[in-house]
This record gives C-alpha cells, sequence and structure tokens, in this order.
C-alpha cells in the first residue's frame, strides 16, 4: 500500500477524486481515505499545517494501513537561486531548522531521541529514484534532488532562506515534510518528500505562495499520479 500525506486539500482531492473502492476513516478528525488507482492500493490524508499535525497524521497512518511507503507531498519556499516557481524537488534527505539546541551546546538541527542523536532523517533512496522519474514524465519542468528543511514558521524572509540554505544545504523550506520522515524513520517505514516550489527564493511573499499554490498542487498530483502508474508495473 502507499500512503500519501498531503499539506493542501486540493492535492488529497487529486488523489481522491482518481481513487475506485474507497472507504474513510477518521481519527483525531485526520480522514484518511483508502482505495484503488491503476490496480495500487493507496491511503491518503490532509495533514494540516506544521510539524506536530504532520507527525500525528504520519504516525496513524502507519498504525492503521501500515503502507509499504510513504510520501509526504506539498508545496516550499525556494533555497537556491537556480530552483523557480514551478519547479519539483524530492528528498534525499530532510532536517527540521527550528530545532534549536544550541543554548546547550547541540548543533543546530540535531533531535535527541532515546538512543541516538540525528540532524537529517534519511529518505527511502529507492522511493526517491522512482518518484524522480515519475516528475521527469511532466513537461516543462525541472526537478532537483537533495536535502528539504522544515519548520513550524512560513520563511518568507530572503536573508532567514539564506541562513537556513548556507548551514543545512537545502534547496527547499516548507512545514511538514522532516516530521513525516522523523516518525517514517523511527518506525522504519521507507518514505521521501515531494514538494512543488510555490514562491522564489529571490520574489517570496505570502500573496506569491496563494497566487502559485493551485498551481503548484496540480504538478503535484500529475507527479504523484505517474508515481502510482509505474509503481503498480514494476
Amino acid at each position: 500500500m502507499l500512503g500519501f500525506i498531503c499539506a493542501l486539500d486540493v492535492e488529497v482531492e487529486g488523489i481522491k477524486n482518481q481513487m475506485n473502492n474507497k472507504t474513510e476513516q477518521t481519527v483525531a478528525k485526520i480522514t484518511y481515505t483508502k482505495g484503488e488507482i491503476f490496480g495500487q492500493q493507496v491511503v491518503c490524508c490532509e495533514c494540516g499545517m506544521g510539524k506536530v499535525n504532520a507527525a500525528m497524521s504520519a504516525q496513524i497512518m502507519i498504525d492503521l494501513y501500515h503502507p509499504d511507503v510513504i510520501i509526504n507531498s506539498g508545496i516550499a519556499g525556494s533555497l537556491s537561486k537556480d530552483i523557480g516557481i514551478g519547479d519539483l524537488v524530492v528528498a534525499d534527505d530532510c532536517v527540521q531548522h527550528d530545532m534549536d539546541g544550541t543554548e546547550m551546546g547541540d548543533p543546530l538541527g540535531q533531535i535527541q531521541f532515546n538512543d541516538e542523536l540525528r540532524i537529517e532523517m534519511p529518505a527511502d533512496k529507492a522511493t526517491a529514484d522512482r518518484l524522480i522519474k515519475a516528475c521527469t514524465t511532466l513537461d516543462d519542468t525541472a526537478v532537483f534532488r537533495g536535502r528539504i528543511a522544515s519548520g513550524d514558521v512560513f520563511v518568507a524572509s530572503h536573508d532567514r532562506r539564506t541562513r537556513i540554505a548556507d548551514h543545512f544545504g537545502a534547496l527547499a523550506c516548507e512545514m511538514e515534510g522532516a516530521a513525516v520522515g522523523q516518525v517514517c524513520y523511527r518506525n522504519a517505514v521507507p518514505f521521501t518528500i515531494l514538494r512543488c516550489i510555490s514562491d522564489d527564493f529571490n520574489e517570496n511573499e505570502y500573496m506569491d505562495y496563494m497566487k502559485f499554490r493551485s498551481i503548484a498542487a496540480e504538478k503535484s498530483i500529475r507527479a504523484i499520479t505517474e508515481f502510482i502508474r509505474s509503481y503498480q508495473s514494476e
């Protein structure tokens, strides 16, 4: 089963509209829709904004549906002058740029588990490879692969984006992906993150985000559809 955790309701609707034999279940006021696309079992949900919502959605999905892989999709802000609006970014790994224990001497972004310390959460290479392949089928779309940074803040400032990019080497910033990655990592569930850029590195304002979010979501849906199609055929 393939699991999709989406930040936007339009993405969830785009996946649900392709499903056959749909069933729904609501837990913690999060609705999970299960069905078939191209004969492949799929489950999806809208997680809401922020890392706690994303983590809660991921853990419930894992506990209830035991997906073979989870993809967190949505939109993001660019952290590179080379990555523009409408481009796609697939994660090799992810970090939480707002995880800050530096006053205690910890590196910025370090997460303390009960049994280990980590900064980056590694995505599943095979899943990222498949998703990259699906993304490259889209016309007039540049596809990038690398690190995605998440935090509970909408990062509009060019200076702050530059600091995140310089410190972490990330290509894009958003508000959910690394939380999904953390939950998947601790549950040994393969994952990756798909982001379509909705606001440019240099010209980044909230109005840009609102203007381009529908365009970005439509691209994400097309990439996800191709991913499911190719996953089913392999």
